[in-house]
């Protein structure tokens, strides 16, 4: 060991120059350029762009520009022989209500999915409007009632009649006239762009998080709409936590694929129903508020449904006065006349 001052001050020194050159020798090995004295933080690497968004209609994660596309409805029929339709099952909202003689028809939103088979396509009543609306969507149809197309005209809603517009669809010839009308949403696409029809602007449903019940308390549910044929059922599938639908007794299935249809959400809406004033077509009490069900995660909740004019998007309240809020997934709203015409069993 060293002695005296000198010494111990000419041994330190010798340490420290020693140390430095050893971690400075280790940090170029590591392959650093700067001095430990000297590091400086390395910055984390930048995080990915998203690739995915939620969107407004449906609210399931969609690719990045889905959200601004046009909104598309279209005119299904469901009689008897319509059935099995095609397309349906790639809709995120269905309205389904009453043409006339209690034969249903629905009105399919879409702006997620572009499925290349859809129909039949048939004519538009008035109140469909109002569900559709809403969502600044164009509307496909093939004629409709006096009233709606004069609607359509007056409110300058975004018109795809196959009258005006034949090249969007298409005859098929294993079914007869009026049942074998078809279109694409590609096709439907290229009709918008030419009417500028290139974007919708509207707030869409609220939406949650899946939470479905571990002993579901809503496994069946019956919806009585107008007869046999047309009334409809549900069965709660657990594994897709979803509700697999029948109509007159058989499985509601999908015409191009042969799936069985299956919305995430139920909601049957309680409104007034009645004959229009050429004593032939049905009538909604569109504006103004009633009650509803909503069937989703295995359970029932109730509510009111409310729109304050034609053109307004509904507003769903639960019993406890805040917004109720739905499942991502398609969403299907069946009217019905009462509150006992919708029952469900666990």
């Amino acid at each position: 060991l060293p002695h005296g001052k000198k010494q111990w001050f000419i041994f330190i020194s010798f340490v420290l120059i020693l140390a430095g050159s050893f971690t400075a020798y280790w940090y170029k090995f590591r392959g650093l350029s700067v001095s430990p004295l000297n590091l400086k933080k390395v910055a984390a690497p930048a995080k990915p762009a998203p690739t995915t968004e939620v969107s407004k209609l449906s609210g399931l994660e969609v690719p990045i520009g889905t959200n601004e596309k046009p909104v598309t409805a279209i005119q299904i029929e469901n009689s008897v022989d319509a059935r099995p339709q095609a397309g349906l099952k790639d809709a995120s909202i269905v309205f389904e209500a009453i043409a006339e003689g209690g034969i249903t028809r629905f009105n399919a939103v879409f702006q997620d999915t572009e499925p290349d088979y859809i129909g039949p396509v048939r004519s538009l009543r008035p109140y469909y409007i109002d569900w559709f609306w809403p969502f600044d969507a164009s509307i496909a149809h093939v004629g409709g009632a006096p009233q709606a197309l004069a609607d359509v005209k007056s409110l300058g809603i975004k018109d795809l009649d196959q009258f005006y517009n034949s090249g969007a669809y298409q005859r098929i010839t294993s079914r007869y006239a009026p049942h074998n009308v078809y279109t694409s949403i590609a096709k439907l696409r290229e009709v918008e762009q030419k009417k500028g029809y290139t974007s919708a602007n509207f707030t869409g449903f609220a939406r949650k998080k899946e939470q479905k019940l571990a002993t579901p308390t809503a496994k069946t549910i019956d919806l009585k709409i107008s007869s046999y044929y047309y009334n409809v059922h549900y069965d709660y599938d657990a594994t897709n936590n979803a509700y697999l639908r029948s109509e007159g007794g058989a499985p509601h299935k999908d015409d191009k694929s042969g799936t069985q249809l299956e919305p995430k959400v139920v909601i049957a809406i309680v409104m007034t129903r009645g004959k229009a004033s050429d004593g032939q077509h049905t009538e909604y009490g569109t504006v103004g508020s009633g009650h509803m069900f909503v069937f989703q995660d295995g359970y029932e909740t109730e509510g009111t449904w409310s729109k304050d004019s034609r053109q307004a998007q509904w507003k769903f309240t639960a019993t406890d006065g805040k917004p109720l809020e739905f499942n991502p997934g398609q969403t299907w709203i069946t009217m019905v006349d009462s509150n006992s015409l919708v029952t469900y069993a666990p």
